[in-house]
């Protein structure tokens, strides 16, 4: 069985529910609402509120006292193995990109051939194209040092330049293949591969041109954070520093390996020689980021006028600063595991199984229902499926393509508390949890809205 069906077979057991409809729904409203007023009435650390909440939630539905919190280390288990060594050498490589003065060398270049209009468009540019073969989260690390250089060098709201930047990575991760949510969509309804990436490419890269530089200004008046003013680089502005080549390479080192694995995976399924072994070894994100980190000594450290010692000292520096944000991230999953075990997005299903409505439009709904019920938008969009496999049949290859592109679209609507990503955005930002839903969440919510809209165009069209 490969990767992609024992995903799908892993979502589509889902755990009994607990408690009857009204109670469960009920329950999970009470849970969601809670995180919001501990966070932001009673000022309690997320870490403490998901894990109150999450608490409440399992009890609240019938989960027996003893078991109530098997959910949440299981999810915050998993979250962490996923995501949490790639954040720590996301952390390292961007860490190193600012103290050895490589993101400097960067933006210096940026702001030289652009004015501040046109920065928003650049930074959603550059994280498209970082976000073709790259995770969501790996690129938010990745970027968000440079994102914040950027907003504070060009005294700009944070949220003006990072929102570009989270669109461009988040479009891309939600429409177009080899990305795990749209491929194993693919997969399972049995698309085009082809013809998925062919739509889903400019569809992803025009949504990303509108929420870029049309949407974020808009969007970034709720948040008028500004990054915390840093004279480091300006007390030593004679230190040796980087080439802007050698940073370039460095940043894009980690996508090069990723889609050349991807690339020969899909042009040479079936091929084993020793090569496409290494490609594949290489082209594994944990691996891909730690020869990066490698890399990232003899490219920045090195050349920045670092020694060794200076280089491993700000290798470890580079957790503390991370260490809250992981283990918000973590109960954030682990909070989505406890609403995913009670069954709750089995019961959103079968609510909006009961509208009569056509498959692109039924796809786009249940996974966006499911995804705001759990937080997963893999589980929504496998769930999706599910669904919508029986009006899928007898679809021509195109609009079975556009399907797939529907329920990713869904599968990304409204980030909020429940999604780990939401946390990261929160806490990499320096937002509040209100500013955070004024600006990631609603984009969010625009973002899947406005690319229904397209894909909606290319279904009459096609």
């Amino acid at each position: 069985m490969s990767n992609i069906e024992t995903l799908a077979a892993g979502a589509a057991k889902a755990a009994p529910v607990v408690a009857s409809t009204p109670r469960l729904i009920t329950w999970a409203l009470i849970a969601i609402a809670l995180i919001v007023l501990l966070i932001a009435w009673a000022k309690v650390h997320p870490f403490i509120a998901l894990l109150v909440s999450s608490l409440t939630l399992a009890i609240g539905v019938g989960v027996p006292a003893t078991k109530s919190m098997e959910s949440f280390t299981s999810g915050f288990g998993s979250t962490m193995g996923g995501v949490g060594a790639l954040v720590a050498l996301g952390a390292i490589v961007g860490n190193l990109l600012l103290e050895s003065g490589g993101a400097n060398t960067l933006v210096d270049r940026l702001l030289q051939v652009s004015n501040k209009k046109l920065l928003p468009l650049l930074v959603a540019l550059i994280a498209a194209i970082i976000g073709i073969p790259m995770f969501f989260e790996i690129g938010v690390v990745l970027l968000v040092p440079l994102a914040l250089l950027i907003a504070r060098r060009s005294k700009l709201p944070v949220m003006l330049i990072g929102l570009p930047m989270l669109f461009g990575l988040g479009e891309m991760h939600a429409l177009v293949p080899p990305h795990p949510g749209p491929l194993a969509v693919v997969d399972a309804l049995h698309a085009d591969l082809g013809l998925t990436m062919m739509f889903g490419l400019p569809i992803a890269l025009l949504l990303i041109l509108v929420m870029g530089p049309v949407v974020s200004p808009i969007l970034a008046r709720f948040a008028p954070v500004y990054a915390p003013e840093d004279d480091s680089d300006e007390q030593n502005p004679d230190r040796p520093k980087p080439k802007g080549f050698m940073v370039i390479v460095t940043i894009l080192l980690p996508v090069i390996l990723m889609l050349l694995n991807t690339v020969c995976e899909i042009a040479l399924p079936n091929r084993h020689t020793p090569l496409l072994s290494i490609i594949g070894f290489l082209g594994t994100p944990l691996v891909a980021l730690l020869v990066t980190v490698i890399a990232a000594f003899f490219t920045l450290g090195l050349p920045g006028g670092m020694s060794w010692k200076r280089i491993m000292d700000v290798v470890g520096g580079s957790f503390a600063p991370i260490a809250g944000v992981l283990l918000i991230v973590g109960a954030g999953g682990g909070f989505k595991q406890t609403l995913v075990d009670i069954g709750a997005g089995g019961v959103v299903a079968k609510l909006a199984g009961a509208l009569s409505l056509s498959a692109f439009l039924m796809g786009w709904i249940v996974a966006a229902l499911i995804r705001m019920a759990t937080g997963s938008a893999t589980v929504a969009a496998l769930t999706a499926v599910g669904l919508v496999s029986q009006l899928a049949v007898g679809l021509d290859p195109v609009h079975l393509s556009l399907l797939v592109l529907a329920i990713g679209l869904g599968s990304g609507f409204l980030s909020h508390v429940n999604d780990a990503g939401f946390w990261l955005v929160k806490e990499y930002f320096g937002l509040t949890v209100g500013q955070t839903f004024k600006t990631w969440s609603l984009g969010s919510c625009i973002a899947s809205v406005l690319g229904l809209a397209m894909v909606a165009c290319c279904w009459v069209i096609f």
